[in-house]
């Protein structure tokens, strides 16, 4: 009778054991897990545990998503210096930059006074279309004032931008109007331009400046091209100075049009990732038209792309200064709540098979991130010489000329910086915001008399006898930015010419602004000169110096017949001695 009753309970007290077991093992990995991190297998693991043990144990409450925002950056820093985390709230502003278009209201602005100030209305936009007007403010959205010290230009994309379709209500005040004029904006798609300016600089020069390399880069391109053959241009300058990248799809289409079939654009590999290559189809409606590329320092990436397939391939003339050095393709990789990371998987090498990525080190590399200012330091920007290459990284182009890789691409014909008067007073006028703050101010309380010209050259002609220099002199003595007559004298012309500039942006918009300043840039002039002398088509090491043997003795023979005029006209003698003053 007792053994039955016994064997009755048996199963009940296994039960019990293994849940009292159970409870003891959850009792002692919740609170001595951090003595046991050495059973965790795997660094993947590590991370996980690690941040799980944070939040359980630590001392006092932590945000996790906030640590772990924070973590984001710093691990993809220790990878190289172009694999970067995006949070969510920065990711659609990001990525606009390069789709062709966001969703907004359609106005270009600046917040002066606290306050937004529409510099001008997008064409066709959803601003326009109700009536809303350059030199308008802002000062209510919804039901709320939107002024103030708080105010930030973040702040206010984020509340004028939103979802397609959406609708705001803006308050604003208009110069000549006693009360408020409320307007109900439907947001809608405004285009992004990545061109910049496309026009003629001559009766057969065209030039288009390319600012990135978007979704639409290419059918931009097309358009551009079209409207230029159809004024009849024969050759033609890509400015790509300052232009950071994008994507590299974009390149190579755009690339296409300018190489004949077969030839290698450029190819990729990676760990993960197995040589693949890109080749011209021969459909690019320019193969033949002689071509100059403009590049400087602010040229990285998919610009670096484009130029090095054009200098590899001879296809044409690279002028400038040396571009930035950036030979990584990174991955866009989303994550579910919004946020992304753009991982480098590959390495891009051009036709010739050079990787113009400039040395690094994994991690924080505090001498890459000053790179530039190094080069300035070193005197890079003004003299060819300075520039050290690498002779381990030589390589050569299809006709056998030489070039380099492991650093940027260097241009083939240099153009040093111009520094000629700049001085401190320019310097501080122009980093303090004064010659903006000046010319909006200008522009805002003169928008009536200069809305009468509609060309850059008759604004131009009218500014020319307004004395801004001399009121701008005024205004900056105002802020605090004292006048030094030698020094102002000194930077005339480029006080002159940046004040001017920019009230001409201001009227007409960005590529009236470039036309101005291209008619004195000295990387354009040569790139204009080489395409009308019939030299945008690079040549064989061989023949190139026989051309500048020829040129040699032709300038000897030239120089001995000026020479000989000056001895029988005193006023040529006097002028040819000036020259070397």
């Amino acid at each position: 009778m007792r053994t039955k009753n016994s064997s009755r309970f048996t199963p009940v007290i296994i039960a019990i054991s293994v849940v009292v077991g159970i409870l003891i093992g959850t009792f002692y990995a919740k609170h001595f897990a951090g003595n046991r991190l050495g059973i965790i297998n795997g660094s993947s693991n590590k991370l996980n545990a690690l941040l799980r043990i944070v939040d359980d144990q630590y001392v006092d409450t932590v945000n996790m998503a906030d640590l772990v925002e924070k973590a984001m950056p710093q691990i993809l820093a220790e990878l190289d210096p172009h694999s970067t985390y995006i949070p969510a709230q920065k990711l659609e502003e990001v990525n606009s930059e390069l789709e062709g278009s966001f969703s907004g209201i359609g106005i270009q602005f600046t917040i002066q006074n606290d306050t937004i100030h529409v510099n001008a209305v997008i064409q066709g936009g959803p601003s326009e279309k109700v009536g809303l007007m350059a030199g308008d403010r802002i000062v209510t959205v919804g039901d709320s004032i939107f002024v103030g010290k708080d105010l930030t230009n973040e702040r206010a994309m984020r509340t004028l931008k939103g979802p397609k379709g959406t609708q705001v209500k803006l308050g604003v005040k208009r110069v000549g109007e006693n009360e408020l004029l409320n307007f109900a904006i439907t947001r809608g798609d405004i285009p992004q331009n990545t061109i910049d300016a496309s026009y003629m600089l001559n009766d057969e020069i065209g030039y288009i400046k390319v600012s990135k390399f978007g979704r639409t880069s290419h059918v931009e391109l097309l358009n551009a091209l079209a409207q230029l053959n159809h004024k009849n241009c024969k050759g033609l300058i890509i400015d790509l100075r300052g232009n950071t990248g994008g994507y590299m799809e974009a390149a190579i289409r755009m690339i296409n049009e300018f190489l004949p079939e077969g030839k290698l654009i450029v190819y990729t590999q990676g760990r993960k990732y197995p040589r693949a290559e890109e080749f011209a189809n021969g459909t690019g409606s320019c193969q033949k038209m002689p071509l100059v590329v403009l590049i400087d320092e602010g040229s990285a990436s998919a610009s670096e792309i484009f130029t090095g397939a054009i200098q590899d391939n001879d296809r044409g003339m690279v002028i400038g200064r040396r571009s930035f050095g950036k030979g990584l393709v990174q991955q866009p990789i989303d994550f579910s709540d919004g946020s992304a990371i753009r991982l480098t998987i590959a390495r891009y090498y051009t036709p010739s098979g050079r990787c113009i990525q400039r040395p690094y080190v994994s991690g924080n590399d505090r001498n890459y991130e000053l790179d530039l200012y190094n080069r300035y330091e070193h005197g890079e920007f003004f003299s060819q010489d300075s520039i050290k290459q690498n002779e381990s990284e030589r390589y050569n182009t299809s006709l056998g000329r030489t070039v380099y890789g492991g650093g940027g691409i260097m241009p083939d014909v240099f153009v040093p910086q111009d520094t000629t008067g700049i001085t401190s007073y320019l310097s501080t006028a122009i980093n303090r915001g004064l010659t903006i703050l000046f010319t909006f101010q200008y522009t805002d309380n003169h928008r009536k008399k200069l809305s009468q010209y509609e060309t850059e050259k008759d604004l131009l002609d009218y500014l020319r006898h307004q004395g801004l220099v001399e009121q701008f002199i005024r205004f900056a003595d105002s802020k605090g930015l004292k006048r030094r007559n030698i020094l102002i004298q000194k930077s005339y012309k480029l006080l002159e010419k940046n004040i001017q500039g920019n009230i001409i942006y201001n009227m007409l918009g960005l590529e009236a602004y470039i036309k101005f300043f291209n008619k004195t840039d000295a990387t354009v002039s040569k790139g204009l000169e080489l395409l009308q002398k019939g030299e945008a088509f690079p040549k064989a090491p061989q023949a190139a110096e026989e051309d500048n043997t020829k040129k040699k003795k032709d300038g000897k023979k030239k120089r001995t017949a000026q020479v000989d005029s000056t001895r029988e006209n005193p006023v040529l003698r006097l002028y040819a001695e000036s020259s070397f003053c």
